[in-house]
C-alpha cells in the first residue's frame, strides 16, 4: 500500500497508528533522520498517542528499556531511522510504515526497503504502508520481490496444510531482539560494572564484549558487533585513563630518575 503527499502522510500514519494499536498491535514508524524521529514522536505525544524514537544515539540500556517496553505494551509505536541497524526481531509488530519513501537513497533502496518490510513478517496480520509521491525503481523492486516471496510462501503453506502464526516470543528473551547471545551478560549489568569497576574488571568485561563481538560476528549479526565494537573503543579509553591515573599515583622521585644512562661506544662509562 502507498501513501501519498508530504503534507497528508502523518495524517494518514496517525490514522493507521490509531487503528492498529487499537488491535492491541504494535507499529513502527521509519523516517529519513534522527530530528524526524524525534519531531514526530513529538507530534504524536501531544496527540495523545502512546510512542518513543530509537536511534544511534541512544544507549544501549535504554534501547533495551525501550524495546522491552514496546514489546509488554507501555506504548504502542516506536519511530526509528533506520531499523534494520537495530535488528529488531518484534512479533508484536503488525504494522511497519515507511516514511519518505521515495526519497532515493541507502535507507530507501531496494535492498533496504525490502528487509524493512520483513519487520512485519512475523505477524500474521502484518502490513506496510509506504508514503510516497511517485513509485521509484527502487520501490518497485522491493515491492516485486516482496510479492513474489509472499506467492512461493502461500504455495508452500497450502502444500503442506500450514496455516500461518504469528511468531510467539517470550518478552523476557528480550536481549534476543537485539540479537545478542543467551550467554551473554545482561546490558545493563555490564555497564553498571564498567562505571564501578576497578582496572581489573574492566579488562575483564573488555574481554567479554570482545568474546560476544566475534560471536556476532560469526553469526553474520554485524549490526550487533559493530555495536560491541565500539563499547569495547569506550571501555579502552576508560581502562588507559586509570592505568594513567594509577601510573602518576605510584611515581616518585625527580623525572631524571627514570632516565636510563646511554651506554658509551667504547670501554666503561665515566663517572
Amino acid at each position: 500500500q502507498t501513501g501519498t503527499t508530504q503534507r497528508s502522510q502523518i495524517d494518514d500514519v496517525i490514522e493507521e497508528i490509531e487503528k492498529t494499536a487499537k488491535q492491541g498491535d504494535r507499529i513502527l514508524v521509519t523516517t529519513l533522520t534522527k530530528k524526524m524521529a524525534e519531531d514526530l514522536t513529538d507530534y504524536l505525544d501531544e496527540k495523545k498517542m502512546k510512542a518513543k524514537y530509537i536511534h544511534s544515539d541512544v544507549k544501549t540500556v535504554e534501547r533495551l528499556e525501550i524495546l522491552s517496553d514496546f514489546r509488554s505494551g507501555k506504548f504502542d509505536c516506536l519511530v526509528g531511522v533506520n531499523l534494520l541497524r537495530e535488528g529488531l526481531d518484534l512479533p508484536e509488530v503488525s504494522l511497519v510504515a515507511i516514511l519518505d519513501a521515495d526519497k532515493e537513497g541507502f535507507l530507501r533502496s531496494d535492498t533496504s526497503i525490502l528487509q524493512t518490510i520483513g519487520r512485519a513478517a512475523r505477524n500474521v496480520r502484518g502490513r506496510v504502508i509506504l508514503y510516497a509521491d511517485k513509485i521509484t525503481g527502487s520501490m518497485k523492486r522491493a515491492i516485486e520481490e516482496t510479492e513474489r516471496r509472499r506467492q512461493k510462501q502461500q504455495a508452500y503453506n497450502k502444500k503442506h496444510g500450514i496455516t500461518p502464526q504469528t511468531i510467539k516470543k517470550a518478552i523476557k528473551d528480550i536481549r534476543g531482539v537485539l540479537g545478542l547471545s543467551v550467554n551473554s551478560k545482561d546490558v545493563k549489568e555490564i555497564l553498571k560494572l564498567e562505571l564501578s569497576a576497578e582496572t581489573h574488571d574492566l579488562e575483564t568485561v573488555l574481554k567479554q564484549k570482545e568474546k560476544e563481538m566475534k560471536e556476532a560476528a560469526g553469526n553474520l549479526e554485524f549490526e550487533l558487533a559493530a555495536v560491541l565494537r565500539d563499547e569495547m573503543g569506550e571501555i579502552n579509553k576508560e581502562l588507559k585513563k586509570r592505568q594513567q591515573k594509577n601510573r602518576v599515583k605510584q611515581k616518585g622521585g625527580p623525572k631524571s630518575a627514570t632516565l636510563r644512562k646511554k651506554k658509551p661506544r667504547h670501554g666503561k662509562a665515566k663517572g
